[in-house]
């Protein structure tokens, strides 16, 4: 059984496309103002509503208010919300829909107790811990933080690319994993933040499906 992969930070249709045809099972679509790969709510919506069936729409949201994200909801057709931020238990289950909750990983973070307080959550994704800034950074993490017996599925993110998705699979062995600017474009050396490469999306999935979870 492979990992499965959510591609976060879409801004364009095209990029969607590409995305869901590369056989990946997610897209993330960024709520959050202050991102490079934010997304307004009339784009994300054009974005979901061109994706084939059976590919899921995953909103993410960074310490909104409760009536910022229903308003997105109300537009934009998402299967699964995202918390990135500092939001509580309480706040993360209020809106009837499934959602993941992001924790930044780093010395001294309790997980086993992140998992206990986030229970209601569909799973964990964790993230490299960047002081000031709440992700997308591109930035690794230590994976032997990880315990062994988290009791919720694991969704292993932080500066993943094809050169190192094989070996955090084998290592970490996650239910998914997550990628943003591990498969962006570049002007030259410059990246291209929101911009996704498909042949970077292709190479990344090969190393998924050749990866045993």
């Amino acid at each position: 059984m492979r990992a499965r992969v959510k591609i976060c930070g879409i801004t364009r249709i095209d990029d969607a496309l590409s995305v869901a045809h590369s056989g990946a099972d997610a897209v993330g679509l960024v709520f959050y103002e202050k991102s490079p790969r934010h997304v307004s709510v009339a784009q994300a919506a054009k974005i979901a509503a061109a994706l084939p069936p059976f590919v899921t729409v995953v909103g993410l949201f960074v310490n909104t208010t409760a009536s910022v994200v229903r308003e997105v909801m109300a537009s934009v057709s998402l299967d699964v919300l995202q918390f990135h931020g500092d939001e509580t238990p309480e706040f993360c289950g209020q809106f009837n829909k499934p959602y993941l909750k992001a924790i930044r990983v780093k010395a001294g973070v309790d997980l086993l107790q992140c998992a206990a307080d986030f229970r209601g959550a569909q799973a964990l994704l964790l993230d490299a811990h960047v002081e000031g800034i709440p992700g997308g950074t591109g930035a690794s993490f230590d994976w032997s933080l990880i315990p062994a017996d988290l009791p919720l599925p694991l969704i292993l993110s932080g500066g993943l690319d094809v050169g190192n998705v094989a070996a955090g699979i084998r290592q970490v062995r996650p239910y998914a994993v997550d990628v943003s600017s591990g498969v962006e474009a570049a002007d030259g050396i410059k990246p291209l933040k929101g911009i996704k490469d498909k042949a970077k999306i292709d190479r990344f999935m090969q190393e998924v499906n050749s990866t045993n979870v």
